[in-house]
């Protein structure tokens, strides 16, 4: 109960600063006009998007940081308020959001506006820092490498953990940028894993990820005040990347990663479509599987609007994240 009681409080206390800090952030952006360039092949309805304050991700991943780092230092002081290794997660949100805001405003300001960074350069240093991250994993942490529901223990996948970790990180952090293009979209589908993965963490007794998770829903609650429909502000980048290979790094940790595809279903079948899309575009030359990719924007183009695809998707995450902490518990 102490320990709930506790999580509970982060996670309170990282929403309040992420609001807290919002009004003037927004004011930041709308002052140097950081505004969403919107592409041209995407449905007409998000037109009227153009301009929306981007790289909002800045909004949640500093107050997580700060808070994360100040309850080291406690720690540091004899209060047993966090341990020292979520600083990986803490570290890999730091590295994949700087990645992002990059990405955001090459995209915004830079020579490829509308495009954002090249994707072999972003796709090559993603995997760079996620070989970084595995390493640490593997051989700092020492975390448990795999568990099997119903099997007692964790098994080993020897030398074949990294490259398996490292697909996992970068496959993660994509699928959550393709999620992210609906109003609360991302961040709905994004709470609902880091806080059945922050359940699943508790009952492992591994209480201070249970606590990172926590206060990391706290601040992203914090970023959906200023996210739902209609949006005044966008995640960008900036949030979708760090958002998406936290997420992979805590399933490590956890050594429930076969879960993840279950806990995460929605980013899964996003980056899903749109290698099915581009797949038999090839293969039939110039057909398509889907209306569009990814998937939420076939949903839209079917006649759903906005927020019957939003509600919908978060509906199925909910239902398959309660799914994925039965099977933990198994």
């Amino acid at each position: 109960m102490k320990e709930t009681m506790l999580v509970v409080f982060l996670s309170a206390l990282c929403f309040m600063m992420t609001v807290i800090w919002g009004g003037p952030l927004l004011r930041i952006l709308r002052h140097f006009k950081i505004g969403k360039v919107i592409r041209v092949e995407g449905p007409d309805r998000h037109f009227t998007k153009m301009g929306t304050p981007t790289m909002g991700g800045v909004l949640f991943v500093l107050p997580v940081v700060m808070l994360t780092i100040l309850l080291n230092v406690a720690s540091l002081m004899g209060l047993d308020l966090i341990g020292q290794s979520v600083m990986v997660p803490v570290l890999t949100m730091l590295i994949y959001s700087i990645l992002g805001a990059l990405d955001d405003w090459e995209g915004i300001r830079g020579p490829r506006r509308g495009l954002g960074m090249r994707a072999r350069t972003k796709f090559l240093l993603q995997v760079v820092f996620a070989i970084f991250v595995a390493i640490i994993l593997r051989y700092g942490l020492d975390v448990p490498q795999m568990y099997w529901p119903t099997a007692e223990g964790a098994f080993s996948l020897g030398i074949f953990y990294i490259p398996v970790a490292v697909f996992i990180i970068v496959g993660m952090s994509n699928a959550v940028n393709f999620t992210d293009g609906l109003d609360g979209l991302a961040g709905l589908i994004t709470v609902t894993a880091f806080a059945a993965y922050g359940g699943i963490a508790l009952i492992q007794g591994q209480i201070f990820t249970a606590r990172f998770c926590f206060t990391l829903v706290g601040g992203i609650f914090g970023f959906l005040w200023f996210n739902v429909h209609p949006a005044q502000l966008f995640m960008g980048d900036t949030g979708s990347l760090p958002l998406g290979a936290t997420l992979a790094v805590v399933a490590l940790i956890t050594g429930q990663w076969l879960l993840l595809p279950l806990i995460a279903v929605i980013p899964v079948s996003e980056a899903l479509s749109v290698v099915l899309q581009i797949g038999y575009f090839k293969l039939t030359k110039g057909k398509r599987l889907f209306k569009m990719a990814p998937l939420h924007h076939h949903f839209e183009l079917l006649g759903w609007s906005e927020t019957q695809v939003v509600q919908r998707f978060w509906l199925i995450s909910l239902m398959c994240a309660l799914l994925g902490l039965a099977f933990a518990v198994v």
